[in-house]
């Protein structure tokens, strides 16, 4: 069975960073697209950003581009997501997903994505 697990979320002030780390197990990861999503309460999922396989075809939100970077170390089968600049509004769950196919761009939409980590944690204070 596939198998995602998020680490590094946290809490930090407003302007800060984390780096947040999904590794998989289960999988040929190279084989697989991968995204970033959030949830804050009372809202819906949402893309942050999401990588091809090869990571060359990326993506981002408009709310994250130029202060997220997306990337992965497929023989680590590691994808991360870099933020910096966090603002409060950037506070939610934060949830990896994976699809297994090798396309040259990723999928923005949750519905595209067959696997789910359990999330970790981000909270930004102003």
């Amino acid at each position: 069975d596939v198998q995602l697990v998020e680490s590094g979320g946290g809490s930090v002030q407003a302007g800060g960073s984390l780096r947040l780390s999904c590794t998989g197990s289960g999988l040929n990861f190279d084989d697989y697209t991968m995204g970033w999503f959030r949830q804050a309460p009372g809202k819906e999922r949402e893309v942050v950003a999401c990588t091809s396989w090869k990571g060359t075809g990326t993506r981002y939100s408009d709310s994250v581009k130029d202060r997220f970077t997306i990337s992965r170390d497929n023989v680590k089968k590691t994808l991360y997501l870099q933020m910096n600049s966090l603002n409060p509004e950037d506070t939610a769950m934060y949830y990896c997903a994976a699809v297994k196919t090798r396309g040259r761009w990723c999928y923005e939409s949750q519905y595209e994505y067959d696997d789910w980590g359990q999330g970790t944690q981000v909270t930004v204070s102003s």
